[in-house]
């Protein structure tokens, strides 16, 4: 893939923002033609640095309002165990993030459940299922402070 210059980045910034915006609007944005804009998108499509696009729903209007971060150690640290872990995260629903870590414990999952009671049954039926697991720990988010997916692009910015 070609280097990102200022109009890619201002097309990425935009879109992350708002995936919805329509080419025109992205392309009066960006200083474009809608022309050039949406081939500029087409290929930021293509090179994979634009993944997709998605609603952003609200987990609280949706009944999901406990948020819960686990902190997971495995029993073994070897390919297989890895890969066994990682395949059971992938097929449980309420797990929405999964990142292997390095300090001290081996993976850093987070959970979106309707509350302490649904947690509770999540540990009993999901969670305690997954072969390997050593030990976890957990932390109910109490308030959010910030949440958000945009990246930040300014290290793209000459």
């Amino acid at each position: 893939m070609k280097a990102l210059d200022a109009i890619d980045v201002a097309i990425l910034d935009a879109l992350q923002r708002d995936g919805r915006l329509p080419n025109v609007a992205l392309a009066k944005a960006v200083g474009l033609s809608a022309t050039p804009c949406a081939e500029r998108v087409r290929a930021l499509e293509a090179a994979g640095v634009i993944r997709g696009y998605a609603a952003d729903l609200d987990a609280e209007r949706l009944a999901l309002g406990l948020t819960v971060f686990i902190e997971v150690a495995i029993d073994r640290t070897s390919e297989d165990a890895f890969g066994r872990f990682r395949d059971a995260m992938l097929a449980i629903p309420q797990v929405q993030e999964c990142h292997m870590v390095a300090g001290g414990f081996d993976y850093l999952v987070k959970v979106r459940v309707r509350d302490m009671a649904a947690y509770r049954r999540f540990l009993g039926d999901a969670l305690s299922r997954v072969p390997g697991i050593r030990e976890t720990r957990s932390y109910a988010v109490m308030e959010r402070v910030k949440e958000s997916r945009a990246l930040d692009l300014s290290h793209l910015r000459g």
